[in-house]
């Protein structure tokens, strides 16, 4: 989801679609991982993970997908206006996933070390570059 949104931020910003966000449900909870810091985990995972040992990559933060919005939100470089698009919702959709790193950080000493706004920062600024290299 917040890839969807970044992707649509910057269609935005380069003008390729109207200023108007399409979302689901923003009350839902997330515990999302930057794929970096999930790229160490597992190197972790490779020297000191036990075989067969099941690990939960995550942070143990559940974000409510409005509040990761709104960040990126604040960082668009256009006024988007934000519409709930019941194509989006899901029928049956988790009101809360969070995961528990405590064995990982446990046996690994691993954590997660990007913040969440770096995270959808970086996010917002991939996708900015990947629509500008595409034909309109």
């Amino acid at each position: 989801m917040t890839s969807s949104f970044a992707k649509q931020i910057a269609e935005i910003e380069a003008g390729r679609s109207e200023p108007c966000l399409r979302v689901g449900n923003l009350d839902a909870r997330r515990d999302i991982t930057d794929v970096r810091d999930t790229v160490r985990a597992y190197a972790a995972l490779g020297e000191a993970g036990v075989d067969g040992a099941a690990y939960n990559v995550c942070t143990g933060m559940a974000y409510r997908i409005g509040d990761l919005l709104e960040i990126m939100l604040q960082r668009a470089k256009k006024h988007v206006s934000v519409v709930m698009d019941p194509a989006r919702l899901r029928p049956s959709d988790n009101p809360v996933v969070l995961g528990d790193p405590s064995r990982l950080r446990r046996e690994t000493g691993w954590s997660p070390a990007i913040p969440i706004e770096r995270t959808l920062e970086d996010l917002l600024d991939w996708w900015r570059g990947e629509i500008a290299r595409r034909p309109s």
